[in-house]
């Protein structure tokens, strides 16, 4: 079955309700996979509940409803098998309504987010060209190219004049100062969280009001040089989206406020702007704001564990993705590396493979999880996992022999 006839089947069986669950992940992809299903369900006057949540276990599914999970659920081989997944997760799920890339050899890790597969869906329950804007965000979010199926996406969003490319600087940030401050795509060594230095920084090359974009950006450059990969350098200036529907017109911060909202446990408040509300957008805004602070924080007092160099451990356990990022993209590591942090009686754990250093994230972590007494998963490059806290040792020197 292609994805297409995948998307087709569960748009079919969803057509047929008058009320749905919708579940989201927490993150940009998540929380805009879940509200292009939203748009899409209303549209046809089907009535929906929308929760947004940093994971899900199949005891957390309301019974008796109809239920799609968005970004979550593929991992799970015990989930009832009327509910309906969208995710790009490896799967376990073997049930009849599953849209995921990696079921038709698309790779789910760079050319189809969770997001695009479910805007594949919502084209096949109505006309939701609109959405594709949103689409983009889980693209932007989970640092997928934009090509293979994500290049149709975004070409159908330019031909319909929702999407518009541009080049620039492709951080979050409503003016410079706030893109250099909280920049963590990449996290700028010695100027991200410092705002004196930004400020300085921009005073330099600025004359009646005027920047030289050009000559700051070299300086920075020059000033990161030390501590960052070329790709994490080149980054700072790129393509950029228009989002003509969007609640933010910039692609790259409504993503980061989408978030940064959900990873601050205000996901709904970022799914508010994707329905295009704009009545808490100073909020949305501060809040990813301060999510990105935090996390700049966090990264700046991460430190390796006595015995275990590719392990570091946080104490902010809602920052540890953004700082698995910040250590493993932006740095020169070559080499897997992991954050924990402690929350409740568990560790949290994201690990990443930086390019050049592939390995099997998602099946190291299922297994070395489940033999430690937890769960893990994710992406190929990309995992996470949680880990009773009597178990941490398990965990950490399993993962010190699995890439050493």
């Amino acid at each position: 079955m292609s994805i297409e006839s995948a998307a087709i089947h569960l748009a079919e069986n969803l057509r047929e309700k008058e009320y749905v669950e919708i579940y989201g992940h927490h993150d940009a992809d998540g929380i805009a996979a879940a509200s292009i299903m939203v748009h899409a369900l209303i549209r046809e006057d089907i009535q929906v509940r929308l929760r947004i949540l940093p994971g899900i276990c199949p005891s957390d599914i309301s019974s008796g409803n109809a239920t799609v999970l968005c970004d979550f659920g593929s991992g799970f081989s015990d989930l009832s098998d009327d509910v309906m997944v969208i995710d790009h997760h490896i799967p376990q799920f073997e049930g009849e309504f599953h849209v995921n890339p990696r079921l038709e050899g698309i790779d789910g890790d760079n050319e189809l987010s969770a997001s695009g597969a479910a805007y594949t869906v919502a084209q096949h329950i109505g006309d939701n060209r609109d959405l594709a804007g949103l689409a983009l965000l889980g693209m932007i979010g989970d640092h997928q190219e934009i090509k293979g199926p994500n290049q149709d996406i975004v070409n159908e969003g330019i031909a319909n004049s929702f999407i518009s490319p541009g080049e620039g600087i492709p951080l979050f940030g409503r003016d410079l100062k706030e893109q250099l401050y909280t920049a963590l795509g990449p996290m700028l060594h010695g100027i991200a969280g410092e705002e004196e230095t930004v400020e300085s920084l921009i005073s330099s090359y600025t004359v009646r009001n005027e920047t030289d974009i050009g000559h700051l950006l070299s300086d920075v450059i020059l000033k990161i040089a030390p501590y960052h990969n070329a790709d994490s350098m080149f980054s700072l200036w790129g393509d950029t989206w228009h989002l003509e529907r969007g609640a933010v017109k910039d692609a790259h911060s409504m993503a980061g406020i989408v978030d940064g909202c959900g990873k601050s446990g205000k996901g709904i408040l970022g799914a508010a702007l994707c329905l295009r509300s704009y009545a808490y957008l100073d909020e949305a805004w501060e809040t990813a704001r301060a999510y990105r602070l935090r996390v700049i924080e966090a990264a700046r007092n991460a430190h390796p564990l006595k015995d275990n160099p590719l392990i570091y451990e946080i104490t902010d356990a809602d920052a540890i993705s953004g700082v698995a990022d910040a250590i493993s993209y932006d740095g020169l590591l070559n080499h897997p590396v992991a954050v924990m942090a402690p929350q409740d009686d568990f560790y949290s754990v994201s690990a990443r493979c930086p390019q050049g250093a592939e390995k099997d994230l998602a099946a190291i972590l299922s297994n070395l999880a489940g033999e430690c007494g937890g769960s893990g998963g994710g992406h190929y490059s990309r995992g996470g996992a949680k880990i009773p806290r009597e178990k941490v040792a398990c965990f950490t020197s399993g993962f010190l022999e699995a890439f050493v």
